[in-house]
């Protein structure tokens, strides 16, 4: 194997420093798997291991991306072969694991899923770790009872990556969609992935946030935290429930155990990261079928990999919307 480019994430003086690098074989992590990587995608996670703002990456120099699709090069497993079409993403993939912003990648086999029938390499990375999420966080709430007959579900952080996703895959589910956002210029576009009403964040008087208010959700996707989960969870119908996925705006949440004792609402903790992988591996096969995204072309993005340092600002200040696609093998 030649050296091939990777975009590497270090530490210096106490501060994060990333560009582009020559690597070798021999440079990468233990694993089982090798794979000659076609794309990856950006995450609000990655755009924050890449800058520094958060305090994402455990181990330096690390590459970054936390997701990777490709054909494998090399395998020690039985259970991969020579050419076969796979995914990696979560773990510590592109946190403490070398990751997907490089032409090769090398992980152990039990992170590995088989691309399911279907699914382009390309697809799975305009889905990624964001439409993994949005898919895991339906997945269990419906198992635990959530259906469309409920009521209305609410899906904060709409035009995300996440939310966007989580949009397009309720509404195609049957489910009739709010989608909340901060974005008025991007009602179309959320009407457009199947949103049955778009409400605005500025509507809302989280300054009051009582501990139980009119009750109005049948279920909740919230990519925020802080006040908006607490007012979601204020806002719950009887049995309602939510899934946290994200913290946008806060990791902290101060609400009260009204919702929870009084109305039977559940707020479902979403971990992502190291989903166990039979689970994993169901929720991929239905983002390949009945929970495929209808608008994925429409809500992703190709670039380069030169290309990347210049996509992470967008994230940091809020103004992503939709997926990005990294083609890595050009």
């Amino acid at each position: 194997m030649k050296p091939f480019k990777a975009y590497l994430i270090d530490q210096r003086d106490n501060k994060t420093v990333a560009g582009f690098a020559n690597l070798t074989e021999d440079q990468l992590d233990k694993g089982e798997v090798t794979i000659k990587v076609a794309y990856s995608s950006v995450n609000y996670k990655d755009a924050l291991a890449a800058t520094g703002t958060g305090r994402i990456i455990r181990r330096y120099p690390c590459i970054g991306g936390v997701d990777m699709s490709g054909t494998v090069a090399k395998s020690t497993d039985p259970r991969f072969k020579e050419g076969d079409p796979v995914i990696a993403t979560s773990y510590d993939i592109g946190v403490a694991h070398h990751g997907g912003y490089a032409e090769y990648g090398r992980v152990p086999a039990d992170w590995v899923v088989p691309l399911p029938k279907g699914m382009s390499l390309f697809d799975a990375m305009a889905l990624g770790t964001a439409g993994y999420t949005a898919a895991l966080g339906v997945v269990r709430m419906e198992e635990n009872g959530l259906a469309p007959a409920n009521g209305k579900v609410i899906v904060s952080g709409a035009t995300g990556g996440v939310g966007s996703i989580a949009v397009d895959i309720l509404s195609r589910l049957g489910y009739h969609v709010v989608a909340l956002t901060g974005k008025e210029s991007q009602t179309d576009y959320l009407k457009h992935l199947g949103a049955k009403e778009v409400m605005l964040r500025s509507s809302l008087d989280l300054a009051k946030i009582k501990p139980l208010d009119k009750a109005l959700w049948a279920g909740a996707v919230d990519n925020l935290g802080g006040e908006v989960l607490a007012w979601m969870a204020s806002t719950m119908q009887q049995n309602g429930t939510i899934a946290s996925i994200g913290l946008a705006a806060s990791m902290s949440l101060n609400t009260s155990v009204a919702p929870f004792i009084l109305r039977g609402a559940c707020l479902l903790g979403i971990d992502s990261g190291y989903t166990a992988m039979p689970l994993r591996r169901r929720v991929w096969e239905r983002l390949a079928n009945d929970m495929r995204p209808a608008h994925l072309a429409e809500m992703t993005r190709t670039i380069k990999l030169d290309d990347l340092p210049s996509v992470f600002d967008e994230f940091i200040k809020g103004q992503a919307h939709g997926r990005i696609v990294v083609s890595v093998a050009g």
